[in-house]
């Protein structure tokens, strides 16, 4: 990824997390136990799927790449931002904001992608429950994963070398606590035209496919319910997709406040807020929504700690 030749910017200045130098060290602490409770967390709904053959189901598979996909988009941003607290100017290298654009662009694409493999799973549970295990076949559950990486990494891919031919040589300061595209976008001396286009392309099928795949999914759950409504079959369905669905509010949920909603405060202040809330918070949500409303899952984790005791 070579730069334009006028380009003489070779590091980044972070401007970080609108907060107050005297609060820094509350804050710091926040967030170092947020991003430690994400990796734990995350990482013991990985050790419980694999520990637990109860759990092996194309369901609890999704999730143990969701599971790795929340670490992975946590310690993109979280680790340099934490070191970037502690220091009184922080810096990222011109290779590795870059680097960080596109595992940040991986990451957050693959999250959507695998949301949207979990709510087609939960439709055929609900709306073919007889064909549940001929539809979702270990086959067709290793494909959907597959193909996730591949478009999650080819539109990263893209967006990361049209960003790479782009020059830098007016300001070197981003208003955010990590290597932002839009941000990015906005500092450079190039024209920055096709880039803009081809975000508006790909978001349409990265983001807003998957998510009307969802609620096209989600509506199919819903009609295959009312037409034979009892309470046993709602609290059914509540317990196949509640925790699926708690995910994807909070998921998608930020986007379209980062996105769609005006605010009458700082934009980028509330950017660099809601960045923090899907690249921090919900991650370290994920872990308690799935332990705690997955009766499944908490056998799996109380055989642990019976085998354990023993």
């Amino acid at each position: 990824m070579r730069r334009d030749n006028e380009s003489s910017v070779t590091e980044f200045h972070l401007v970080g997390l609108p907060i107050q130098p005297k609060e820094q060290g509350v804050y710091y602490a926040l967030f170092l136990v947020m991003y430690l409770t994400t990796v734990l967390g995350n990482l013991l709904i990985i050790l419980l799927i694999r520990l637990d053959s109860h759990l092996h189901t194309p369901m609890y598979f999704f999730l143990s790449h969701l599971a790795f996909t929340d670490i992975s988009l946590s310690s993109v941003t979280a680790p340099k931002m934490l070191m970037n607290m502690l220091m009184q100017s922080p810096s990222i290298l011109y290779a590795e904001c870059i680097s960080q654009v596109y595992f940040f662009l991986l990451f957050g694409s693959l999250d959507s992608f695998l949301l949207t493999s979990m709510a087609y799973d939960r439709y055929v549970a609900i709306c073919h429950p007889l064909h549940y295990t001929t539809i979702m076949s270990q086959s067709i559950c290793f494909l959907l994963v597959i193909v996730s990486w591949i478009l999650s990494s080819a539109n990263a891919l893209v967006h990361t070398l049209l960003l790479a031919r782009l020059s830098f040589c007016r300001d070197s300061t981003i208003p955010h606590f990590f290597c932002d595209l839009s941000a990015l976008l906005k500092l450079s001396s190039s024209d920055t035209t096709i880039n803009e286009l081809i975000i508006l392309i790909v978001a349409s099928m990265v983001i807003t496919l998957p998510f009307i795949c969802i609620l096209v999914s989600y509506g199919h759950i819903g009609a295959t319910i009312l037409r034979s409504p009892s309470i046993k079959g709602i609290l059914k369905a509540l317990s196949t997709c509640g925790s699926h669905l708690s995910v994807v509010s909070l998921y998608y949920g930020a986007i379209i406040g980062l996105y769609f909603v005006p605010s009458s405060s700082n934009t980028n202040d509330k950017d660099v807020i809601v960045s923090l809330s899907y690249t921090l918070f919900t991650p370290m949500l994920n872990p308690f929504i799935y332990s705690l409303r997955n009766r499944d899952m908490k056998g799996a984790l109380r055989n642990i700690f019976s085998k354990g005791a023993l």
